[in-house]
Order: structure tokens, then C-alpha cells, then sequence
């Protein structure tokens, strides 16, 4: 199988406080997590398995599978005078 990164796109829901991660390239891939760094773990671990139950990669894979995650944070700061 030829070297594919799958793309991730995570951004900061403020209402849930949570970490929301989607993508066009992993079918059925939507989770949260609290952190950037839980998110990613969940990533680890799912990606792979999506991968497979939808037979974008064979069931018997044996190898990597890259993505890349990229990830936006929309803040407001209130600033003292």
C-alpha cells in the first residue's frame, strides 16, 4: 500500500469545552476529548480501525498509517486599561 496521511481537522468547542475532531479522508471519524493530546491518542486508536471497517485499507494491513492533525483555537482576551 502506497504512503497516504490521512488528514484530521480538530478545533475547540468553548460551549462543550472540548476538543472536536472530524475527517473527509477517515469515514465516520468524529470524536472530542478534553486536551489536544487525549484527542490524539483517540486518533492512535481509531483511525486505524475506521481505516479497516471501511475497507479503505485491507483488514490483514500490516505497516504505518500517518495523518495529520491540524487543529484551531479561536480566543477573546479581555484586556484591563
Amino acid at each position: 500500500m502506497a504512503q497516504t496521511t490521512f488528514k484530521v481537522q480538530a478545533f475547540w468547542d468553548k460551549d462543550a469545552e472540548v476538543w472536536v475532531a472530524t475527517s473527509e479522508d477517515v469515514p465516520g471519524l468524529a470524536t472530542e476529548a478534553s486536551t489536544i493530546e487525549v484527542l490524539t491518542q483517540k486518533l492512535r486508536e481509531m483511525i486505524p480501525e475506521l481505516l479497516e471497517l471501511n475497507s479503505v485499507v485491507p483488514s490483514n494491513y500490516v505497516g504505518s498509517i500517518s495523518f495529520e492533525l491540524t487543529s484551531h483555537r479561536q480566543e477573546l482576551i479581555e484586556v484591563a486599561s
